[in-house]
């Protein structure tokens, strides 16, 4: 009889010490995601769901390179089990992007004319005061605000 393969995570040192966090940034991306969308255009039913993916990934990228409080063996942890976006905490360690909100934003291709969303002019060169991006529902994440 062959021998059955189980996955089991081997969970690196400090884990505990963040797990509970990420936990509970897990139970409210599900209640996001089942969440009732009556009522809601189709763009606004992802903003909550866009907005604890940011969350979950600026706890981790806070923590490893702001405070300096977990080992690179758990960030990497953390990335390679997708409780942190890789692609936007790269994004982070940029200048000008220290305060994206989601990668979609800076996309050309998701965008009239190729340009970036409304939400990445700074406050002080917007003509309208308040805006919303429609991908994510950002207020603007442009730095210089």
């Amino acid at each position: 009889m062959p021998k059955v393969k189980t996955s089991r995570v081997q969970y690196p040192e400090g884990w505990e010490l963040i797990e509970p966090t990420l936990r509970e940034l897990q139970a409210k991306m599900r209640e996001a995601e089942n969440d009732p969308h009556d009522g809601k255009r189709k763009c606004e039913t992802l903003w909550p769901i866009f907005k604890i993916a940011h969350q979950k990934s600026r706890y981790v990228f806070d923590l490893y390179h702001r405070r300096k409080e977990i080992s690179k063996e758990l960030y990497e942890f953390c990335l390679d089990q997708g409780y942190a976006d890789r692609n936007l905490i790269a994004k982070w360690k940029k200048p000008g992007y220290e305060r994206l909100c989601c990668l979609r934003c800076i996309q050309p291709r998701d965008h009239n004319f190729a340009t970036t969303c409304v939400c990445r002019v700074p406050k002080q060169l917007r003509e309208e005061k308040v805006i919303e991006c429609v991908h994510c529902g950002c207020k603007g994440c442009a730095s210089g605000d």
